[in-house]
Order: structure tokens, then C-alpha cells, then sequence
């Protein structure tokens, strides 16, 4: 792969990898919220910023070769239902070991695994929300230097369109249901005005 190709992916992992950050981030702000000292939180937030950031970035590069598409949720979660498990046992095991002590992963490591997998699909739900709120927007200022970034924008635009043609055709559909009726109504009332003329 030339570099120009993997600068090109490396942008537009930006937006995944912005929301990871940020998720280390909140749970920083959260430790501190709870009163754990300013620095276990700086740490914790770095611990689980970092892989999540990196794996974010990962989520971009990988979806600009088609595997993950938008408004399908089920590749996601299985990205994250790795992901996040592996990026809390970092944060878990290194933590201590930077705030002075020695590396402590958890007591029962694949226990904590699956109940960190089962978390993962909130996580991949909020990921995947953001994400398709935020890219759109970063490739579309990106793609006039970047083709895979016109590309993957190319793929969103098709998906918005997509998903307006469908909700236009729905409220179509329930408009002629509500005339149908109001129709139906009018030729039964002009029908009896008709007979009590005849008669």
C-alpha cells in the first residue's frame, strides 16, 4: 500500500477517532466526578482514550473498503464487541502501572471480557449515531483532496437519498389512505343526493 493511500485512510479515520478520544474523555471527567484524584482520572482517560481512538480511526480506514455501511448496524457491533473489551482491559491493566504501581489486569480476565462485550453494544450504538452525524460532514470537506474520502461521501449521499425516497413514499402512501376514504365519502353522499333528486 503507497503512502499517499495510507494518509489518504488516516483522514478519514478522523472522525472515528475523535469520538473515541472523546469517550476516553467523559470517562475521566466521570472518575473525577466521583472524587478520585485529578490525576488517576488524567490517566484513566488516556488509557481508554487511546485504543478507543485508534480503534475509531481503525472503524474509518476500514469502512472506506466497503466493510462497514452506512445505516448497517451489524457489522459495527461486532467491530466493537472486540474492540471495546480488548481497549477496557488495556485501560484496566495499565492505569495502575502508570500511577506508580505494577500492571493488574482483572482477577477473572475472560469474565470481564464478556461483561465489557455485552457493554460494547451501547457503545457501538452511541459510536455509530455519531459517526454517521459527523463524517458526512468531514468528507465532504476532505474529498476534493482526497478520492477515497469522494468516495465514501459518494456512499452517504446514496444512503440519505435512499432514506428520503423511502420516507417520501410512505407519506404517499398514507396520504392516498387518508383521501381514499374522503373519496369513497364524497360518491356516496353525491349518489344519495342524485336519488332523493330522482325522486
Amino acid at each position: 500500500m503507497s503512502k499517499t493511500r495510507v494518509l489518504q485512510l488516516a483522514e478519514l479515520g478522523v472522525p472515528g477517532a475523535a469520538i473515541g478520544a472523546a469517550s476516553g474523555a467523559v470517562v475521566g471527567l466521570l472518575v473525577a466526578a466521583v472524587g478520585h484524584p485529578i490525576g488517576w482520572a488524567a490517566v484513566g482517560a488516556l488509557t481508554l482514550g487511546v485504543p478507543l481512538a485508534l480503534l475509531g480511526a481503525g472503524y474509518g480506514a476500514i469502512a472506506a473498503t466497503g466493510w462497514f455501511r452506512p445505516g448497517v448496524f451489524a457489522p459495527v457491533a461486532i467491530y466493537w464487541m472486540l474492540g471495546f473489551p480488548l481497549s477496557r482491559l488495556v485501560h484496566e491493566t495499565v492505569t495502575p502501572a502508570l500511577l506508580g504501581g505494577s500492571f493488574a489486569p482483572p482477577s477473572d480476565v475472560l469474565t470481564f471480557l464478556l461483561f465489557q462485550a455485552l457493554v460494547s453494544m451501547g457503545y457501538a450504538i452511541g459510536f455509530i449515531w455519531l459517526h454517521e452525524r459527523i463524517a458526512p460532514h468531514w468528507l465532504m470537506r476532505i474529498q476534493d483532496h482526497n478520492p477515497a474520502a469522494r468516495t465514501m461521501f459518494a456512499v452517504y449521499v446514496k444512503q440519505a437519498s435512499a432514506m428520503w425516497e423511502a420516507r417520501e413514499s410512505k407519506r404517499a402512501r398514507r396520504n392516498t389512505g387518508r383521501d381514499r376514504p374522503r373519496a369513497a365519502a364524497s360518491s356516496s353522499g353525491a349518489a344519495r343526493a342524485r336519488s332523493r333528486r330522482s325522486s
